[in-house]
């Protein structure tokens, strides 16, 4: 896709910081620098998000995903990664190219990925029964 910001960055018309490329799949530092680490991993094909995503491109980027992670833990000194994604504008995504974010985590590095912090009121069960695949 032509007029796709990651789409420029996988065909070099952008710069990035490259941590990881194979032949399906591109990861490089997000410029956001909000904590030491923060990496996106995306697919070399463009599509929007795991909806549209092709089952193979989803597989070579979780892959990519993990090696990237497990280096990250084994390698270079952190203990620990979130792994996020937002997929469609109602879930925050921001850029129309799927893309999974890796946060390097240490103990008490003061970071909180996680903003569900309310506990609400519901019913599990009416839930589950709505939302089951039959």
């Amino acid at each position: 896709m032509n007029d796709c910001i990651f789409c420029k960055i996988i065909r070099g018309e952008i710069p990035s910081y490259k941590i990881y490329e194979d032949e399906y799949v591109y990861a490089f530092l997000d410029i956001s620098c909000d904590s030491v680490g923060h990496t996106l991993v995306i697919p070399k094909k463009h599509c929007v998000n795991v909806l549209d995503c092709s089952s193979d491109d989803l597989q070579a980027v979780t892959a990519a995903v993990q090696k990237i992670s497990r280096h990250y833990v084994e390698n270079c000194g952190y203990t620990g990664v979130n792994v996020l994604n937002a997929s469609g504008k109602s879930a925050q995504q921001s850029v129309f190219h799927l893309h999974f974010h890796i946060i390097p985590r240490k103990e008490g590095d003061g970071l909180n990925t996680w903003g569900l912090n309310d506990r609400f009121d519901m019913n599990l069960a009416e839930i589950c029964e709505r939302l089951a695949i039959q």
